[in-house]
């Protein structure tokens, strides 16, 4: 491949987490999951419990198919046909959120259009990262795929800035502006904020071209009769011999854990937090996505590069610990108290800290999910690369109904979204670090990671 075709096909890669970073800025975090439960909901704990149990449905849903898909993608050649259907999926969930209007008596179609979404963009991801081993070299992988969550990141600013300025409006009808919502968008019924699920969806379509564009798909392999039987059936192989791989096993098990504290517990509720415990509006909760969007492209970025020279155990190490701290300091901050100690309802102290932690929970986070994906590419076998990403997705899916679970029941059980929110995480990042710590890395890696 000419370096120029090369480097066209790593951009082109990149521009897939570029086009798809919003959803999860916009609708997973910072926008639509707070204002879901603050504004459709009937209440905000009723919210984040029906949030939490939709999303662990869907979780379940993902972790039985993706490994499936994977191992009959491996078989049948390329990727980009899939990735194609399920971003119609994805297109179609986010801009059926427009008609997620407040105080809706039956919302059962908002959680269905968004779990239609997260599928679509869930199963998308799980093929465009089987294709990173084919378009770089292992030693290049690293930094690639930090490159790629950090120009994600750099999407996902770009898309909130819009909407924080001219579109999403607070309780007063306003944007961060000052005015009213852009094109004429009806304040009162909140369709500036509504309307980041058609930006979210067009944002993508329009990115997406790049990626289809530029980045080279693998050979179609004649189909012969039996070759979806004999990809499950290599599969459920696969599956048989994990015991006998442990460094592979343990990885699986390890990422699972944190990779679900943070996207399904600090991602997925960190705006409802905000909300819900500190009393945020829309806008501030914005404001704070943008401080955790820049830290998180710069730590993305810088992540790569340390990933690169330590190699990619080391960066999800100290990644994890300043999580685990950041929510540890979460769990004990509220409105009127800070690690126990009391403070008037109006201290600007909670908040402050909040906003610390966001920009310590972007930059962790951006470089834990990249240097997650380089050591998932270390460890799999090169001929088997969409399976192992659809067992990355499966255990990452398997138990990624355990943090909106425990959240929902915690939520429910004790009316107290702030305990309901952080103790689960807290615990899933406990036990990521347990099965991480027994992972070492192939004895054949190339010399740059070696000293893993």
């Amino acid at each position: 491949m000419a370096h120029s075709t090369k480097r066209k096909s790593i951009w082109g890669w990149m521009f897939f987490d570029f086009a798809s970073q919003p959803f999860h800025t916009l609708l997973v975090t910072f926008i639509f999951a707070p204002y879901f439960t603050s504004a459709v909901a009937a209440n905000p704990v009723d919210g984040q419990a029906d949030w939490a149990f939709t999303t662990a449905a869907v979780g379940v849903f993902i972790a039985v198919l993706a490994p499936v898909l994977g191992a009959i993608a491996d078989t049948t050649g390329p990727r980009k046909p899939w990735i194609a259907a399920f971003s119609l999926l994805y297109v179609l969930g986010s801009f059926s959120l427009w008609y997620a209007v407040p105080g809706l008596d039956n919302y059962t179609f908002v959680l269905i259009a968004f779990a239609v979404g997260v599928i679509g963009v869930e199963f998308s991801t799980t093929f465009s990262n089987a294709m990173l081993p084919e378009i770089a070299t292992k030693s290049e992988v690293g930094k690639v795929s930090g490159d790629g969550w950090a120009l994600g990141y750099v999407g996902g600013l770009f898309v909130l800035l819009f909407v924080l300025l001219l579109v999403a409006e607070n309780e007063a009808g306003t944007t961060l502006l000052g005015g009213p919502p852009i094109g004429g968008l009806d304040a009162e019924m909140r369709e500036g904020t509504r309307a980041v699920g058609p930006i979210t969806a067009i944002w993508y379509v329009i990115f997406m071209v790049p990626f289809f564009l530029w980045v080279p798909d693998v050979s179609r392999v004649k189909r012969a009769k039996g070759a979806i039987s004999a990809a499950l059936s290599d599969l459920a192989q696969t599956v048989k011999t994990l015991p006998a791989r442990p460094n592979f096993l343990n990885y699986l098990l390890g990422s699972m854990f944190y990779r679900d504290a943070l996207i399904g517990g600090v991602y997925a509720f960190g705006g409802i937090f905000a909300s819900g415990v500190l009393g945020w509006t829309i806008i501030q909760i914005g404001v704070f996505g943008i401080l955790a969007l820049i830290t998180g492209a710069l730590g993305a970025w810088i992540g790569g590069l340390a990933d690169r020279k330590f190699g990619p155990k080391s960066v999800i190490y100290a990644s994890i610990t300043c999580l685990l701290l950041v929510s540890i300091i979460c769990f004990f901050t509220s409105r009127t108290s800070v690690f126990g100690i009391g403070i008037a309802e109006t201290s600007p102290l909670p908040d402050i800290i909040f906003y610390i932690c966001g920009a310590m929970i972007g930059a962790a986070g951006g470089a834990l999910q990249a240097s997650s994906r380089t050591m998932l590419v270390n460890l799999a076998e090169p001929d088997r690369m969409t399976e192992a990403f659809g067992l990355y997705a499966l255990t990452g899916k398997a138990t990624a109904f355990l943090a909106p679970v425990s959240i929902g029941i915690a939520t429910t059980w004790t009316g107290d979204q702030h305990f309901g929110i952080f103790a689960p995480i807290i615990i899933l990042f406990v036990i990521g670090i347990f099965f991480l710590a027994r992972v070492t890395p192939k004895d054949d890696l190339d010399p740059i990671h070696a000293t893993i």
